[in-house]
Formats: structure tokens, C-alpha cells, sequence
């Protein structure tokens, strides 16, 4: 059994706290290691690692530290096959999608390559008589973030990534479920060149989180997690005077529109809705269909796509998804599709059952479809995380428009249609961070940022792209005037451009 620790000052150290966690292969269901959960103290050993080593890398100039994030995807394009077959063996999601997953995270290090452009500050030459004036863009110093379990590569890529490359030290506190694709990013980054102490990894539970949060040298925090945590994140590190943007929950909808293409539209939402057994904050899991002709159309298509999901083990390369997490999220979702049942939702596709031949002990089920949703029914209004697609029927365009405005979250969106004035008019007015046009799961490249509205997300600032930047530094404006020309004499008013 694997016994996995932290790394701290660029070197693999075992846990002293005494306390320990399982986790587990999801398409067994079998327990394949012990995971150290740290203490504050083991938290705070990190934190002077990373304050010592600081200093050198902020004065390391930014051209070099680009090289080491290009060593960086050099080594990780060499591992990929290793590195995705680690994430599906303790995540479950299949080989091809694990490689999605570390490659969305592979995009934003490469736009963390471009840092010596995106830390160029800007520049007046007289501004004023004789005088110039100057920003500069500088690291915080110590900065943390604070991980999920359904993108164990992706996520704290997007996270130290930009981090590092501004010239921070990054505390990175990954999932406990699957923790061995981010200790191994860490060894990856020390071999790249990182300088000891500017990546640590803490494992542990909230004793670790609600440590980084009050240590006085942790000066920002990023969080992806349930939106009752990340609210709970926010509020406590910004009480502690920190930076903190925090990413919860979703609730994305699909609207497909009378015009649309519904085999196209049916076929992204098997895609997004099932994808990654729908462990995903952009998977779809409403479908909203305008008008009954739409809805029983697209119910026609949407029935027998869902009852022929291949349901899979990781390693199965034709599998369209695998097995949950672990068995208690995968009870959870059961007891949602329970709890839709006696809701009054109609069940089309009822993959409760399923069951794996060779692998009954795995965490497997199958794909789930509702039709005839209501939104005051819990199925509509809470996040399920699993292979769980349900139907809202509106009755026109106004009524498909207002549910995810209305709706708690706000993350992503998506509008099936050929008409152009409809969908220019619904990106406009829908009240959602992330829109797609006929595209399904509307994640922005990395050059972009990536954030929810309402309850999805708290904090002024965005995940990756000019976001990032802006996060993890502080600006910093100079204004010099040389002796030449300068009035003698004190001078008591404020200065002015006059």
C-alpha cells in the first residue's frame, strides 16, 4: 500500500501529524494507499520554506523563469502517458479524458510562459516638468491554492502555474482522493529547475485549509471546491486580510432552441452531460428545451444515447466514462436520482443498477436522464456531480432565458440555435459568467480568464489568463523627477498635471 506524505522544500517528507486518510482505486473500489494529513505546524514548515525562498526567485528575472515552465511542459509531454494512467487509476476517469485533463492544465503553463510580456508594466516620459512616471508588477510572496478531487492535474496547474511565474511561493493543498498526480507535478517542477521551497505540497483536511487561511504569511488563496466551502474560504482568509477568488458550484444549462439541430444538440449533451461521469463544474446537467415539439424531439434522440453509454473501467479505451470517486459520492448521487423519483420528475433512464461485470466492486453507474423537471425541485436547484442529465421543458425563448439567470449559480451556459440575433441577444442578457454558442462546455482558453457568477464564484478576479496576473501580483507606481530643473524650495500642494 502506497503511503503518500507532503512535499516540502523541494524534497518528499512523511506526515508527523499521526493522522491518515484512504484512498482508493474508483474501478475496484479497492483501498491503494494511506494519504498524511498535515497539522498546522507541518503547514507552517512549509510556509517558511517557501517565505526563504522567495526572495531569490522574485529576483530571478522573469525571461528564466519562463524557461523553467518550458522545461517544465518539455517534461510533462514526455510523461504524459505515465501521468494520465496515475490520474485514471486514483481519479476513474477514462485514459483519454485523464489526458484532457492534464492538458487544460499544460495550456495555461504555456501562457505562463509568455511572463515577461504580461509582467511589463507601463511608462510615461513627461509626465510632468522633468518628471517621469512608472508601474511595475510584483509577486506577494507567499500564496496558496487549495484544490479538487475531478481535475487533480488541470486545477493546480491554473493554480501555480501563473503563481510561480510572477515570482511567488506557492503552497498547493490538493485532494486527498487522488494525490499523486500533484506530488508528481512537484518532483516534475524541481527537475525543471524550480529552486527548492517555491512549490510545496500540504496534504490534508480542514485542519490544513483553515491553517493557510490564518497563517499571516500566506498573503493570497485560490479555492475550487462546493460553493458553501468556497464561500466559507472567502470569507475567512479576506477576514485575515488576504487576496482570495473562490470557484464553487454549478448549475449549467443547455437551451436548445425550436431551430436548432437536435442530433448535434443531443450529442452535446451525451458529451457534456456524461462526460467524466459528470464530475465536472462545466458539465451540462440541464437541458432546456423551447416549446413541446423540441422537447419531444430531443427526448427521442436523448433516450436511446443515454441507454447505450458504455460505462467502463479507466483503462478501457472505448469506455465513454468510468467509475466516481469513491462510494460515498457515488451513494450521494444515487439518493439525488432517489430523491428526483419522488420529486415527481419522470425517470427515462434509470442507471442506478449498473453494475460491472469483473468489477462489482468498483464505483460504477450508469447514465441517468429526468424528464418533466420543475425548478422547485432539489434535483433542479443542487449540484449532483454525476452522470445525471435533467429536462426543464419551457414554453418560449423568455422562459429558457430566465432560468439560469434566476438560478443560484451562475458558471456556464450554452445556447443551441441557428439564429444569430437569438443567440447575440442571450450572451447579452443571460446572467452567467461563461456563455457558449453552439458550443456545449464553454471553458475560455487559456489567454482568457475562467470564472462563474452568483454562488459559482467569489472574489473581483478570474481564474487564469490577464486575471492571474493581476491576482498574483501588486502593482506597484513610481514617479521620478532628476536634480536638473528641479524649483528649490519646499512645495506643500499636492502634485497636479498643471
Amino acid at each position: 500500500m502506497r503511503e503518500v506524505g507532503h512535499f516540502i522544500g523541494g524534497k518528499h517528507v512523511p506526515g508527523k501529524s499521526g493522522r491518515t486518510t484512504e484512498f482508493f482505486q474508483p474501478m475496484t473500489g479497492e483501498v491503494i494507499g494511506k494519504v498524511a494529513l498535515a497539522s498546522k505546524d507541518e503547514l507552517r514548515q512549509a510556509v517558511e520554506n517557501a517565505k526563504a525562498a522567495q526572495p531569490a526567485w522574485a529576483a530571478t528575472n522573469p525571461q528564466r523563469r519562463a524557461r523553467v515552465m518550458m522545461k517544465f511542459l518539455e517534461l510533462i509531454g514526455k510523461e504524459m502517458d505515465s501521468l494520465a494512467e496515475l490520474l485514471a487509476r486514483e481519479h476513474g476517469k477514462t485514459i483519454p479524458d485523464a489526458k484532457g485533463d492534464i492538458q487544460r492544465g499544460v495550456e495555461v503553463v504555456e501562457f505562463a510562459c509568455g511572463i515577461p510580456h504580461l509582467l511589463k508594466g507601463e511608462y510615461t516620459e513627461g509626465a510632468g516638468p522633468g518628471i517621469d512616471m512608472y508601474s511595475l508588477r510584483q509577486p506577494l510572496g507567499v500564496v496558496a491554492g487549495i484544490t479538487p478531487f475531478n481535475f487533480p492535474a488541470m486545477i493546480p496547474m491554473w493554480k501555480f502555474a501563473p503563481a510561480i511565474a510572477c515570482g511567488n511561493a506557492f503552497i498547493l493543498k490538493p485532494s486527498e482522493r487522488d494525490p499523486g498526480v500533484p506530488m508528481r507535478l512537484a518532483e516534475l517542477m524541481v527537475e525543471a529547475g524550480l529552486p527548492a521551497g517555491i512549490l510545496n505540497v500540504v496534504n490534508g483536511d480542514k485542519e490544513v485549509v483553515d491553517a493557510i487561511l490564518d497563517d499571516p504569511d500566506v498573503k493570497a488563496v485560490g479555492f475550487v471546491g462546493s460553493s458553501p466551502i468556497a464561500q466559507y474560504v472567502y470569507s475567512r482568509a479576506t477576514a485575515h486580510g488576504k487576496r482570495a477568488h473562490c470557484f464553487g458550484g454549478a448549475k449549467n444549462h443547455m437551451i436548445i432552441m425550436p431551430d436548432a439541430d437536435l442530433d448535434q444538440a443531443a450529442d452535446a449533451l451525451i458529451g457534456a452531460g456524461y462526460g467524466s461521469a459528470g464530475e465536472r463544474c462545466m458539465a451540462i446537467s440541464v437541458a432546456v428545451p423551447v416549446g413541446k415539439a423540441t422537447a419531444d424531439a430531443l427526448m427521442d434522440r436523448l433516450i436511446p444515447r443515454v441507454e447505450s453509454l458504455k460505462v467502463g473501467p479507466s483503462t478501457d479505451p472505448s469506455a465513454d466514462f468510468g467509475p466516481l470517486v469513491t462510494k460515498a459520492h457515488l451513494d450521494k448521487v444515487r439518493s439525488y436520482v432517489d430523491l428526483g423519483v419522488q420529486e415527481g420528475a419522470k425517470l427515462a433512464v434509470d442507471g442506478r443498477n449498473f453494475k460491472m461485470q469483473g468489477y462489482e466492486n468498483g464505483f460504477y453507474m450508469g447514465g441517468c436522464l429526468f424528464d418533466e423537471v420543475q425548478p422547485n425541485m432539489r434535483i433542479y436547484k443542487e449540484e449532483i456531480f454525476g452522470p445525471v442529465l435533467s429536462v426543464v421543458r419551457a414554453k418560449n425563448y423568455d422562459d429558457a432565458l430566465r432560468l439560469p439567470s434566476e438560478h443560484e449559480y451562475g458558471n456556464g451556459v450554452a445556447i443551441y440555435t441557428r439564429d444569430g440575433d437569438a443567440a447575440r441577444d442571450f450572451a447579452a442578457k443571460v446572467n452567467v459568467g461563461m456563455v457558449g454558442i453552439n458550443v456545449p462546455i464553454p471553458v475560455p482558453l487559456a489567454y482568457y480568464t475562467f470564472g462563474g457568477w452568483k454562488a459559482s464564484g467569489f472574489g473581483d478576479l478570474n481564474q487564469h489568463g490577464p486575471d492571474a496576473v493581476r491576482f498574483y501580483t501588486k502593482t506597484k507606481t513610481v514617479t521620478s523627477r532628476w536634480p536638473s530643473g528641479i524649483k528649490e524650495g519646499a512645495e506643500f500642494a499636492i502634485p497636479t498635471m498643471q
